[in-house]
């Protein structure tokens, strides 16, 4: 059973513990980043999985499926964080694509993703802006500068407004079609909707980057095998220095 009142509170509290605020819109890839001992993974897996948790007492990984759009992928790494911090009966689990789906601590973990992402007080903030009237209908464009508000994806943001009585299942059959080209029109850059792009959709960030980095600096493995570590991670950008060939720019 779902308990969106405790589902909110624990989406507060991590917000808080990570350094954020109770509504503003976060970064949520550069959040996790801080956890101490997790490491974060960007890999394609397809159209059935959206990511994974593995935790174990010395490090914890993350996996996201970069095959998705970034306001999805938003959306399963805040997923994970629930697994990460709340799922205390499993140290593994793998999440399907399909929102809404599966056991009740798949529910759980969609719910908290919605309320870590969207609280529920800047959601009628924002809502209570887009209206003239309290018996308004959101119309698409409305739930267009939502997403793009709170950077989190089109579907995503149509089942919370539709758990929030602002949508009916008709309006959501309505409002699945034409979204990048709609976002366009709005003004909007259209990449939250977007996967990765594809040389970019294999990266690993956070601990094991660190780690590597450490052992090299303590003398316990040789400058090969740093860079074979590295090779494995997807790195070819430290490795090769691909990210500095233009030089730095720091404004």
């Amino acid at each position: 059973m779902i308990d969106r009142m405790d589902l909110s509170n624990k989406a507060s509290t991590i917000r808080k513990r990570l350094g954020e605020d109770e509504s503003s819109p976060v970064d949520i890839f550069s959040l996790v980043q801080t956890i101490q001992n997790l490491t974060l993974v960007f890999y394609p897996l397809g159209s059935n999985i959206s990511g994974a948790c593995f935790r174990n007492r010395l490090s914890s990984l993350i996996v996201v499926n970069s095959d998705m759009s970034l306001g999805r992928q938003r959306f399963s790494l805040a997923h994970e964080l629930y697994h990460y911090y709340f799922d205390e009966d499993s140290d593994s689990v793998i999440c399907s694509s399909q929102i809404g789906s599966g056991n009740d601590k798949e529910k759980n973990a969609d719910q908290f993703a919605s309320y870590f992402l969207v609280p529920s007080a800047a959601l009628y903030a924002a809502i209570t802006k887009c209206k003239k009237n309290s018996t308004d209908k959101l119309s698409l464009n409305d739930i267009i500068r939502l997403e793009q508000y709170f950077g989190i994806s089109h579907q995503a943001m149509l089942i919370r407004l539709q758990s929030e009585g602002q949508l009916t299942s008709a309006d959501l059959a309505s409002m699945q079609g034409g979204i990048i080209s709609a976002a366009a029109r709005l003004g909007f850059d259209t990449s939250l909707y977007k996967p990765t792009e594809e040389n970019k959709k294999m990266q690993v960030l956070g601990h094991y980057i660190c780690q590597a980095e450490n052992l090299l600096d303590n003398d316990v493995i040789s400058q090969g095998k740093y860079e074979e570590l590295l090779l494995d991670a997807f790195r070819e950008d430290i490795v090769y220095g691909l990210e500095s060939e233009e030089g730095d720019i720091v404004d």
